[in-house]
């Protein structure tokens, strides 16, 4: 966004905290677990914190909380990298939690030493039970009173697998009637019989979020450890680990985290939206995640102006889906290739045009752009497709396209006048004769004749066939999440329409991956992973114009 902002209440923290000397360095990290693939929301979160290393100097750490083996997989490692490098965003030190898990052990050790955890063998239902309401306060473990000798021969038998999962856990020794719940004698140790995907077998005990978390950024010296709102009652917890422990005062502040109409950002409901094949896989291009985005057509540009124009808060709200569509439509309205489409095709013959003649006429590519975008060759014949909506038997008032008798321009090309039409048995029109006026040829035009609509063709001779795929939002419901029933019973049928045999210019056989095009009048796209020279395969972006919002009023 090019004009100023005022600070958001995190940049006011940072500012006051260098100026005063508190901190030389600005230091912060993006911690995501390695179970999933990036959405859109974890992308307000890197657009935050790299953002602010990028504004203030000092740095960034990518540090995966890699703490739970039964979840996590390197596929999902990898991914995350990939997306935080495409948005546009490179970290100073790759780390993860695992790093540290033998000095996290031994902060654990610290504490029982200190008196301040125990082994519990209660269950997690006897756990649960103990911790008592928000109204009534929780009651002591009868191993709470363990000796350390004891706590810290069973700590280190339980590192040595002598217990099966769950037989017991390390507990930090708090207060069991703290206002706040996590203060309740939280724990900070499980057992897990399970292979890592970096320490292997080595371990079969793992530190909970809430004691690695804090204690991660400690040793990495992080100096604004940033938080969604969730987090406000663990910090409490955070701050007391730090203390006792006598470390590194790494501080956590939280922000409200981003919702987005007609989608879900739970990861657990994403992996079960690809699980039980809602979707094709974590990159569909209906999917919230930044590979489904990518996949989609949307650039790292807008996502960033998306995240800069929703702001930082305090306060949780929802984001209209409409804004993302919105910047990616104003970026690649500046930068995407105009090319022509016909996705659902009726033949025009040009009954005065020579037979077999043919022509290259020439197209800017980007009349938006600064350089124009260059130009490109389109052929043109006497038979074209154009699309069925553009001609209408019977015109409405206004209505600027073909009719009978009527008058429009090909775009790049001539005006042509509708002279006739054919019809089949069932009464579908299935061609229309026309007759053009060959002095009115786009940018040479001297015919004098002034007409007021523009349609896009394609010449049948040299179209390529191309697989279009359509996609629309993947929930019918804005909030899905708080609807009555199951999130999935509000999935939208028609989130995608795939048009199988479209017709495209023969500019489009060298399209790319990395590039974007506005198919006229129609929308963006951009070319599908699946695409091969043989089959080439386009999903939609976004179209033209915020169609949803006017149906959906």
């Amino acid at each position: 966004m090019s004009e100023e902002r005022s600070l958001n209440f995190i940049e006011e923290i940072i500012e006051n905290d260098l100026s005063s000397g508190k901190y030389e360095t600005l230091i912060t990290r993006f911690p995501p677990e390695p179970n999933g693939y990036l959405h859109i929301g974890h992308a307000k979160a890197i657009c935050l914190n790299f953002g602010l290393t990028q504004k203030y100097g000092g740095y960034t750490n990518l540090r995966f909380d890699d703490t739970n083996p039964v979840t996590e997989k390197t596929e999902y490692v990898d991914s995350q990298q990939h997306d935080i490098k495409w948005l546009g965003f490179q970290w100073k030190n790759e780390l993860y939690t695992s790093d540290y898990f033998d000095t996290l052990y031994d902060y654990a050790v610290t504490l029982i030493k200190k008196g301040l955890a125990y082994v519990d063998h209660s269950t997690a239902e006897e756990i649960a039970e103990l911790k008592g309401t928000p109204t009534e306060a929780g009651k002591n473990s009868p191993y709470r009173s363990r000796s350390i000798e004891e706590n810290l021969d069973l700590f280190g038998r339980m590192k040595a697998g002598e217990f099966p999962d769950g037989a017991c856990t390390l507990r930090a020794l708090i207060d069991m009637a703290s206002p706040n719940m996590i203060m309740r004698d939280p724990v900070i140790y499980r057992i897990k019989h399970a292979a890592h995907h970096r320490t292997g077998d080595k371990w079969c005990i793992y530190p909970m979020y809430d004691f690695a978390h804090g204690q991660s950024d400690s040793i990495e010296t992080i100096t604004h450890s940033i938080c969604t709102l969730e987090y406000v009652p663990h910090r409490e917890l955070y701050d007391w680990l730090i203390e006792k422990l006598e470390i590194f005062p790494s501080k956590q502040y939280e922000f409200a985290r981003l919702n987005v109409s007609y989608t879900v950002m739970s990861k657990r409901k994403l992996l079960q939206l690809v699980n039980e094949g809602v979707v094709s896989g974590w990159d569909d291009p209906r999917m919230p995640t930044i590979s489904g985005l990518r996949r989609r057509g949307y650039t790292p540009e807008s996502i960033r102006e998306f995240c800069e124009r929703i702001g930082i808060a305090k306060r949780e709200n929802l984001i209209e889906l409409s804004l993302l569509e919105f910047c990616v439509r104003e970026h690649l309205n500046k930068t995407a290739t105009r090319v022509m489409a016909v996705l659902d095709p009726i033949k025009l013959i040009i009954t005065n045009y020579p037979e077999g003649k043919e022509e290259i006429l020439i197209g800017e590519n980007n009349p938006e752009a600064e350089d124009k975008g260059g130009s490109r060759e389109i052929p043109f014949s006497n038979e074209l497709w154009i699309e069925r909506e553009d001609f209408m038997e019977e015109p409405a008032k206004k209505w600027f396209r073909l009719a009978p008798g009527a008058l429009v321009r090909l775009k790049h090309a001539y005006i042509v006048k509708c002279d006739s039409f054919v019809k089949d048995a069932e009464g579908n029109i299935t061609e229309l004769r026309c007759s053009y006026v060959p002095e009115s040829k786009s940018g040479e035009d001297t015919s004098g004749i002034n007409v007021k609509g523009t349609i896009h063709w394609v010449s049948s001779k040299h179209a390529k066939h191309a697989e279009v795929r359509m996609y629309d939002r993947l929930f019918t419901a804005e909030s899905p999440d708080s609807e009555d029933g199951d999130f999935k019973d509000y999935l939208n049928p028609d989130s995608i329409t795939v048009i199988k045999q479209a017709y495209i210019e023969p500019y489009l056989t060298d399209a790319n991956r990395d590039s974007k095009y506005q198919f006229i009048r129609k929308g963006y796209y951009c070319l599908d992973k699946d695409s091969s020279p043989e089959h080439l395969i386009f999903n939609r972006t976004v179209s033209l114009k915020d169609a949803w919002a006017k149906t959906n009023k």
